[in-house]
């Protein structure tokens, strides 16, 4: 028997049931409430826990915004204008990751809260929207072609081949992150069974001869050390995570050996530099360790630039 709509039931259509039908209708009834009574008890409990989550996200929400405003106070404040200018470099890196990190994290949970509104209320335009600088226009294009599996028509009714009409295209910067490879020179050798000769082409000149780096590693470890500033038991760390074993000891003797190469163009940049009429020079105080004594001493740093006047 199927159960009837109690809906369309009238009085003088229960009076024309059987005891029998009565009772399974009443059986039926019965179950049918306790269904939707556990129903109910299920969207309840899932009312109860999307409010929860609404209160926290709101909470969250007032907590990072509080804390942004703490931030963007502290850099536009009269306390930061009393700084010095190493005094605020010391913070505002550190603050404008932790801000960035915070705006992110608001940006996050904004959606939610979004959606958690009445269906017409829509959520209002941020007024200031930074505008994202353009990748730099030297740099290499990889093209990532994102096109549909099936370019016919999804109509059942047509299924016809679509045509291309255009195309959406967006940037992002990205890297490749320092590789080590191992370059392999291979030297073939011809011989000439008739006249017992053996031809081969000597190896390619090398800085240093039998050294393990090429000169485009000794170049980095170089431009990392003087330009970048990155020690060597640093490199030798940095090394380390790719598997590649540098001890700083190394690392120092390619930079002497470098050095030592590069004598002859630190002696045609002196002449240069000093063969101007005008020499500009800055003296620079640096304190520098002392091996041995247990601190640092005074010591100083000349840098020499040729005036615009020719000798």
């Amino acid at each position: 028997m199927h159960m009837l709509d109690v809906r369309d039931f009238k009085a003088q259509d229960l009076r024309g049931l059987s005891p029998g039908a009565l009772a399974a209708l009443a059986e039926q009834m019965l179950a049918h409430i306790a269904e939707q009574s556990k129903h109910i008890g299920e969207q309840r409990k899932r009312i109860d826990s999307q409010a929860q989550a609404i209160k926290w996200r709101d909470v969250k929400i007032e907590h990072i915004t509080f804390q942004l405003a703490r931030f963007k106070a502290w850099k536009f404040g009269a306390k930061t204008e009393a700084m010095n200018a190493e005094q605020r470099a010391l913070f505002e890196e550190t603050c404008a990751a932790d801000q960035a990190s915070l705006e992110a994290q608001l940006a996050a949970l904004q959606p939610a809260a979004v959606g958690s509104t009445a269906p017409d209320k829509q959520p209002e335009p941020s007024k200031r929207q930074p505008k994202r600088e353009a990748c730099p226009a030297h740099l290499p294009r990889v093209d990532q072609r994102v096109e549909p599996e099936d370019t016919n028509c999804p109509t059942p009714e047509c299924g016809q081949p679509m045509v291309r009409v255009g195309e959406d295209v967006s940037e992002r910067l990205d890297i490749i992150p320092a590789q080590f490879f191992v370059q392999r020179q291979i030297r073939g050798k011809w011989a000439c069974k008739c006249c017992q000769l053996m031809v081969q082409e000597p190896a390619a000149p090398q800085v240093f001869a039998g050294a393990l780096p090429t000169p485009g590693l000794q170049a980095h470890t170089m431009v990392s050390r003087f330009i970048d500033h990155i020690p060597y038991y640093r490199q030798e760390q940095i090394n380390a995570r790719s598997g590649v074993h540098t001890p700083r000891s190394t690392l120092a003797g390619w930079g002497g050996q470098t050095g030592a190469q590069l004598l002859p163009l630190y002696a045609a940049h002196r002449l240069f530099v000093l063969g101007s009429r005008v020499v500009h020079a800055d003296e620079t105080p640096i304190g520098l360790l002392d091996p041995g004594g247990g601190k640092t001493k005074k010591a100083y740093m000349w840098a020499y630039a040729r005036g615009r006047l020719r000798g």
